[in-house]
């Protein structure tokens, strides 16, 4: 993996939909054609929106993780092309030794890795750490190109796109 201080939050700024507070991610600290690695602060911040009850629960970790796979996908996009809408598909064999994020004092590193790859879809194995424990670690599956994917519905709500 190699590292670029170019990429640090105007950047990922500019390669995800989110914007403000939505932006999770402050830096990629790593990349490779099947990884990536980066750092964020903002689970300990008040404003933090994905925040309920006053709390950042765990399963906020797969946004993180999500924001972290669209960061790489913008990576690989050939010749700087803006990335590919896509979806999170679904998040699977998730384990979590933690049940909050925002009583974490260190930054979280957020890790994933490219397991397979195609015209339609990705899969890829994540993981949020902080001080070198695990916090939570799983796999997702993202459809890529959603933009030439017809909305549907699951449970009445309709699909948006994450990346």
């Amino acid at each position: 993996m190699n590292a670029s201080p170019l990429l640090d939050y105007a950047w990922i700024s500019r390669q995800i939909p989110h914007q403000g507070t939505m932006v999770l991610l402050q830096q990629v600290l790593d990349r490779g054609v099947d990884s990536i690695r980066c750092l964020a602060d903002s689970h300990r911040a008040p404003d933090n929106p994905l925040r309920a009850h006053g709390r950042l629960g765990i399963a906020c970790g797969i946004e993180y993780a999500a924001q972290c796979m669209a960061l790489h996908a913008a990576l690989l996009a050939p010749g700087g092309a803006a990335p590919r809408a896509g979806y999170l598909a679904s998040a699977r064999a998730l384990q979590a030794s933690v049940s909050r994020l925002d009583d974490i004092d260190a930054p979280l590193i957020i890790e994933a890795r490219r397991l397979h790859a195609d015209a339609l879809l990705a899969l890829y194995s994540f993981s949020l750490s902080a001080d070198g424990r695990c916090l939570l670690s799983g796999r997702a599956s993202v459809v890529l190109d959603a933009e030439g994917v017809a909305p549907s519905a699951v449970d009445g709500n309709p699909l948006k796109p994450h990346c």
